[in-house]
């Protein structure tokens, strides 16, 4: 599982998620394609198992990927 701290997301994506109900999807669209789904987490924050802490690498890597996408429709 990839994971990214909403803070560190563009104000518009991270308020869009915070709204999301849970299992909702925030479609991410690049030129009228789908190019990802973000799911609506549980009503209450769930901490994740240490294990699945991603490294500062990988972090970084789904935030440059995850703001190349949404930067031009923010």
């Amino acid at each position: 599982m990839k994971r990214i701290d909403l803070d560190d997301l563009p104000p518009r994506a991270a308020a869009l998620l915070t709204g999301a109900e849970p299992g909702e999807e925030v479609v991410l669209v690049r030129d009228g394609l789908v190019v990802g789904r973000l799911v609506g987490g549980a009503a209450e924050p769930q901490a994740l198992p240490d294990d699945e802490e991603p490294s500062e690498e990988q972090a970084k890597e789904i935030f440059e990927h995850f703001r190349s996408i949404v930067e031009d429709e923010f």
